[in-house]
């Protein structure tokens, strides 16, 4: 597999590698479930939770304050606090994951953040995204986008989705030490806390309560243009992109993108998973990752395709 995540000159990052294809569902019973599930969520009113993009717009603003937010470092310490915070005033509750692990830089402090949102079945959804940003020493790197983004998202998507009838039980996760300390992209140095979490939920049996996973990761860029990362399940692919087509959002792209995320660890335990990431980002990995660099229209297309997607990607997990 090539070394990856260097940018769009091969499409912007040295995380891009081959294409994969295939795919395929099933059809009658599939859209049966996807109406049933689109009944479920909108139970509790005639209108369902909308996302809200200048919440999220105001949760990166926040972040991006708190400044450069390594792992390991007081900055992502003060990061944890305030999701923490703003998770609390939610009614929900955060789970702290802690461990610590070795890296080209010595042995870090790291934490992934759980979120839990009872639904109407134990299985759970996993929808995550990383709220680190690359270690720079000689310059400064805030990760507006990179960073920022994935979990302002996460905590506006707490809101929304604490108020909707979920089918299956929702798992939020801030996921720490995506970023490599190294320059480049290189094995094993990067996407630390989902490596940890999956090789934790292995160890406690829990891998196969997790039905699918969904991963956001740079996604506010102003300019937004989301591939099909060609590595994901191509179902979960297909649907979202559905859903992108529903509402005419043309940011969601029928391009081909091989990119190694956080979500690699849960295909490789068998877990269904897609990589929603826009790698098209002049900014990105430079100091010019800054908050005039994101959008809130394009943090609400993404969530407006998400949450329109989810009753279709539930009635396949139904199913299973």
């Amino acid at each position: 597999m090539l070394n990856l995540r260097r940018g769009l000159a091969e499409v912007r990052s040295n995380r891009i590698g081959r294409t994969k294809a295939g795919g395929g569902h099933r059809v009658l019973s599939w859209h049966v479930l996807c109406v049933l599930c689109g009944v479920i969520v909108t139970l509790r009113g005639a209108d369902p939770p909308r996302f809200d993009s200048s919440r999220a717009y105001e949760h990166v603003r926040q972040l991006v304050a708190i400044g450069p937010r390594p792992a390991g470092s007081p900055a992502i310490a003060s990061t944890r606090q305030y999701i923490s915070a703003q998770i609390k005033q939610l009614g929900l509750r955060v789970v702290e994951q802690p461990f610590d692990t070795e890296t080209p830089i010595g042995r870090v402090h790291m934490v992934n953040l759980l979120v839990t949102i009872p639904g109407s079945r134990k299985e759970r959804l996993l929808i995550g995204g990383h709220y680190d940003t690359k270690l720079f020493r000689n310059a400064r790197f805030v990760g507006a986008n990179d960073g920022g983004s994935s979990a302002a998202f996460l905590l506006e998507l707490a809101r929304v989705l604490k108020d909707r009838m979920n089918p299956l039980t929702m798992e939020l996760v801030f996921f720490d030490g995506e970023e490599a300390f190294n320059t480049d992209w290189v094995d094993p140095d990067h996407t630390y806390g989902s490596r940890y979490y999956v090789a934790n939920a292995k160890r406690i049996g829990t891998l196969s309560d997790i039905k699918a996973m969904i991963l956001v990761d740079m996604i506010g860029d102003r300019q937004l243009n989301i591939r099909r990362e060609t590595a994901s399940t191509p179902w979960l692919t297909d649907a979202i992109w559905a859903s992108a087509r529903k509402l005419k959002q043309t940011a969601f792209l029928n391009e081909p993108l091989r990119v190694e995320d956080d979500h690699m660890h849960f295909l490789e335990a068998g877990v269904p998973a897609v990589d929603i990431i826009d790698l098209d980002y002049p900014a990105w990995h430079t100091p010019a990752d800054t908050l005039d660099q994101v959008s809130a229209r394009s943090l609400q297309a993404v969530g407006d395709v998400l949450l329109d997607a989810l009753p279709a990607i539930e009635a396949r997990l139904l199913q299973r």
